[in-house]
């Protein structure tokens, strides 16, 4: 799928091996580097609408998660800790020592530890919707009548963590899974463009797709216990937690002031698919915070 920078000009895709797997990005743009990472069951081309507001101002470098996209379907990894040293050292690789990170959902998973783990090379981070395991992920995991009835119930998280069943069930029905998955998230359905769709579907039916997306939650419990170690030390850069209202809502915003002591909050009347629904005022509230921090 094409991805464009503000000049209308196609992003090049590009491949690199770090931390032991080989992964796929895109990178455009000139000034400051910002990392974006994008969460589940989606890729990179899901920043396609925010990457053109970004790159007037911003080296922006859209990695595939590990398993993901077209990144290498590895055998393990996919605890988040491991998946942060993957970007790490991506960012490593591209010769940038300081760098502002921007992960939605498990994207946001992973930037926690990121900046948990190389706070060093973080200059800011913004967290967007999503509980941390060990913070409140499995409680909204729970079939209750608050959770069924909140439309925010996930239910998959326990899905996916069984053994070899979600691909088995998945495979053969990957656009009407996937469809419904990411449309259910959202506020306005027709945001979700058919072609968003066609990406998704086309990488999660690849060779091992579904099962590196399984594995993400296998490690649900690994990264508890990684996130509740990593939070001993509150996270020292400043920190932007962007929210759905309709979706994860207050719990955003309260995650990250368990983790962090500088955090400043924003919230949309969208759904979980903030860069589909709102990309010009997503777009908008990071570069704002983004004017507040030099590297």
């Amino acid at each position: 799928m094409t991805v464009v920078d503000h000049r209308g000009e196609t992003v090049r895709a590009q491949r690199a091996t770090v931390n032991g797997v080989r992964l796929h990005y895109r990178i455009a743009g000139d000034g400051d580097p910002v990392l974006l990472l994008h969460g589940v069951p989606k890729t990179s081309y899901y920043w396609r609408k925010v990457l053109p507001h970004l790159t007037p101002r911003h080296t922006v470098v859209m990695p595939d998660m590990r398993g993901l996209g077209d990144s290498e379907h590895a055998e393990s990894g996919y605890d988040m800790a491991t998946i942060a040293d993957d970007f790490a050292a991506l960012m490593a690789h591209l010769g940038h020592e300081r760098y502002r990170v921007v992960g939605e959902d498990w994207g946001a998973a992973a930037a926690y530890q990121l900046a948990a783990r190389h706070s060093e090379h973080v200059v800011q981070l913004v967290y967007q919707e999503m509980i941390l395991s060990g913070f409140g992920l499995e409680d909204y995991s729970f079939l209750t009548a608050e959770n069924v009835a909140s439309y925010v119930w996930l239910w998959h998280i326990n899905f996916y963590a069984v053994p070899e069943f979600p691909e088995m069930l998945i495979a053969g029905h990957e656009r009407e899974y996937f469809s419904y998955f990411i449309k259910h998230e959202a506020q306005d359905a027709t945001a979700i463009g058919e072609d968003a769709i066609d990406e998704y579907v086309r990488c999660y039916s690849s060779p091992g797709g579904l099962r590196a997306m399984a594995n993400i939650y296998r490690a649900t419990l690994t990264d508890a216990a990684q996130n509740r170690e990593a939070a001993k030390t509150p996270l020292p850069m400043p920190v932007l937690a962007v929210a759905s209202d309709p979706f994860i809502g207050a719990d955003n915003a309260r995650v990250c002031r368990e983790v962090a002591t500088d955090v400043t909050t924003v919230s949309f009347p969208y759904g979980h698919q903030l860069a589909e629904e709102c990309p010009d005022d997503l777009a908008a509230a990071y570069l704002d915070f983004f004017s507040g921090g030099t590297p």
